[in-house]
């Protein structure tokens, strides 16, 4: 009785062809896209806040003095008032998403180029993948969602209609307030419309992961064997 053992080679081997192919390219996109968020994130709010915000202000407002205490205004003693809201959750929820999806786009794409034929030879790794890929593209949806809904939260509170509620001052008839100069918000518009973007990129990356799991390849041959029908008869 001969007892043979098959040695597979499971180390690091480089290879660019996945890259070439759309598992790999979307792959690499979803790493470009976020390390240029990263960037840009840096470069244009100057540092990188490790609690997760983009500016404090726009985080908390409600931490934030819109009047300070005593404040004489059209010959009116005001208190101390704060702005309204608080977006830092939402705020947290999408950037911390972000940095998820970048550090795994990168580990995935670092299997990809080195451990291919690892990949491909077994059924777990195509599954996972397919399962960390889907649930990204869910929370992309979601943090997105939630991001876009705190930034409008942001907007309304100090927009005119947001201070007219806020201040008591406003609601005297000989008093009008308005805002008429606004903060940019550029950035921020930039980063809602990058999360839904990035929403697009991971379902179809999705797709091109599924086509390597088992499943499919098991649709693809039921659909085959269907299509030719069943054997003859024997004569």
């Amino acid at each position: 009785l001969e007892f043979i053992t098959e040695h597979r080679n499971t180390g690091f081997r480089l290879n660019w062809t996945p890259v070439k192919e759309p598992l790999g390219f979307v792959k690499l996109v979803e790493w470009f896209s976020l390390f240029f968020f990263q960037t840009w994130k840096v470069s244009s709010y100057g540092m990188l806040h490790f609690s997760l915000c983009f500016y404090t202000f726009i985080c908390r407002l409600n931490q934030e003095l819109l009047v300070e205490n005593n404040t004489t205004l059209c010959n009116r003693t005001v208190p101390a008032t704060h702005l309204v809201g608080d977006s830092s959750s939402s705020v947290e929820f999408f950037v911390a998403v972000a940095v998820l999806a970048f550090l795994y786009s990168m580990v995935a794409l670092l299997v990809y180029l080195g451990y291919m034929h690892v990949y491909r030879d077994s059924d777990f790794g195509p599954m996972f993948d397919f399962a960390l890929t889907a649930v990204f593209a869910f929370l992309w949806l979601v943090c997105s969602s939630a991001w876009a809904r705190g930034l409008q939260t942001v907007k309304d509170a100090t927009g005119t209609a947001g201070i007219e509620s806020t201040l008591a001052l406003c609601t005297d008839k000989d008093v009008k307030c308005e805002v008429t100069e606004y903060a940019s918000l550029r950035s921020l518009n930039i980063s809602v419309i990058f999360g839904f973007l990035n929403l697009i990129i991971w379902v179809g990356n999705a797709w091109f992961v599924y086509k390597e799991t088992r499943w499919h390849s098991q649709k693809v041959n039921a659909q085959q064997a269907a299509g030719r029908g069943p054997n003859p008869a024997p004569i």
